[in-house]
């Protein structure tokens, strides 16, 4: 698919619905339309019903509401057309095929809309990411983020640091470049542009202080249920996830690898992660499972350490953990626990979730947080560095090296937005986004 060709897809899912969208963006948009309607398009930018008629036969295909969109103040930048059809899946199927018929149209690949509008300046690479996260948002401060991403937040930051750096660029090249004229200021190079250079690198600095809770509220805040073989991990995984996830048996070492649930708790997405009972064992399937069952410990964002009655108390652990005595409803309790439940009779549950969305709620934040992906922070990063060198040893590098650094960090912002540098990874973008979008 070139970026010449006219695309079509339906904007909206398969399957009978009562309204059925199909969008056309590209140079053949406006002919397109006029074909199916058989007459000039309607006015622009608002809908029309018109009947729709297969272009070579005139055969009549639906009534719809057509809308015509002339560039490049569209989605895409391009001029675009819209058909609000009837819902059935014959209706759609129709028109598709008859937009295909037609010269220079050509079915669009999964986030070809997106893409255009990304190379035709209509978002930038940070609104496309957050874009992408909103169409996979699950709970509800994902889809704040998400949202805040979509609207700029960190497009806006990144291009007022980027403005600023371009400031004392300037400066530093004229200063290079005309240093034997009197109009032009030496400080630029020095005072002046070190402190401008300081005032972004510390905006910058302080946006990757943020114990990385975009990233994490992306993937979700891992529990992982440990304790030794019977401490009622399965079971209390079942009762969390309010449905038979984990199969629960008397016979110690059931559990034999990890089984994950996802839900949303306060709004935060939490993934709950049952293991194999800890246990020195001669199986070796159980024992590659109480190896697994380990590593997820140390990965974990929390860990909760099931204990029954008189059972073993936790081993030495290097992520936060509570202790939550099990079984509660059967024996007395013992000391030095966190929480106290019986997952059979619910005793106990809230107190438990209450303490998991507490430390999620610490670990994630709100959705508040400018860097959401790896590939922004690595490009923060790497400008925070040139710009650390310029504020520190500025005065003492010579201009030349001062410039660098300057352009390196320009060209790091760059990337965040994806001005530079990111062709790479585009293509991997852009395919994880469903055709139509």
């Amino acid at each position: 698919m070139l970026t010449s060709d006219t695309i079509f897809a339906p904007a909206t899912g398969y399957g009978r619905t009562a309204v059925a969208v199909v969008r056309v963006s590209g140079p053949q948009a406006g002919p397109a339309l006029s074909a199916l309607i058989r007459a000039p398009v309607p006015p622009a930018r608002r809908l029309s019903l018109r009947t729709l008629r297969e272009p070579e036969t005139g055969e009549l295909l639906d009534h719809a509401l057509v809308a015509w969109l002339p560039g490049p103040g569209t989605a895409t930048g391009e001029d675009m057309a819209e058909l609000h059809l009837h819902g059935g899946p014959a209706v759609r199927a129709a028109i598709l095929r008859s937009l295909g018929s037609l010269p220079g149209l050509v079915p669009a690949e999964p986030g070809a809309f997106t893409r255009r509008a990304f190379l035709n300046g209509r978002m930038d690479l940070t609104a496309v990411e957050g874009l992408a996260d909103l169409i996979d948002a699950e709970t509800e401060a994902q889809r704040r983020q998400a949202v805040r991403q979509l609207d700029g937040a960190l497009g806006r930051a990144v291009e007022s640091w980027r403005s600023a750096l371009l400031d004392v660029l300037a400066g530093t090249e004229a200063a290079l470049d005309f240093s034997d004229e009197g109009d032009v200021d030496d400080e630029a190079l020095t005072e002046a542009g070190r402190s401008a250079a300081a005032r972004v690198r510390d905006a910058v600095r302080s946006a990757l202080a943020d114990g990385r809770r975009g990233e994490r509220l992306r993937d979700g805040f891992t529990v992982v249920l440990a304790g030794a073989p019977n401490a009622g991990k399965s079971t209390l995984l079942n009762a969390l996830a309010r449905r038979d996830a984990a199969i629960v048996s008397a016979v110690p070492g059931t559990t034999r690898d990890a089984i994950e649930v996802r839900c949303d708790l306060g709004g935060l997405p939490v993934l709950l992660v049952d293991t194999a009972g800890l246990r020195d064992s001669t199986d070796a399937i159980e024992a590659e499972g109480v190896a697994r069952s380990r590593r997820r410990m140390d990965q974990a964002d929390l860990v909760l350490w099931l204990r029954e009655p008189g059972g073993a108390e936790a081993p030495p652990l290097s992520v936060p953990h509570l202790t939550v005595a099990t079984k509660a409803d059967l024996s007395n309790l013992d000391a030095d626990i966190d929480v106290a439940i019986s997952a059979t009779s619910g005793y106990g549950l809230d107190r438990l979730l209450t303490a998991i969305e507490r430390h999620a709620e610490a670990s994630l934040g709100f959705g508040d947080a400018l860097v959401t992906r790896e590939r922004q922070r690595l490009a923060l990063e790497r400008c925070l560095a040139h710009l650390d060198r310029v504020v520190m040893h500025g005065a003492l590098l010579p201009a030349e090296l001062v410039a660098e650094d300057l352009r390196l960090a320009v060209r790091a912002l760059g990337e965040v937005a994806g001005r530079v540098g990111v062709e790479e990874m585009l293509d991997r973008l852009f395919s994880s986004f469903c055709i139509g979008k």
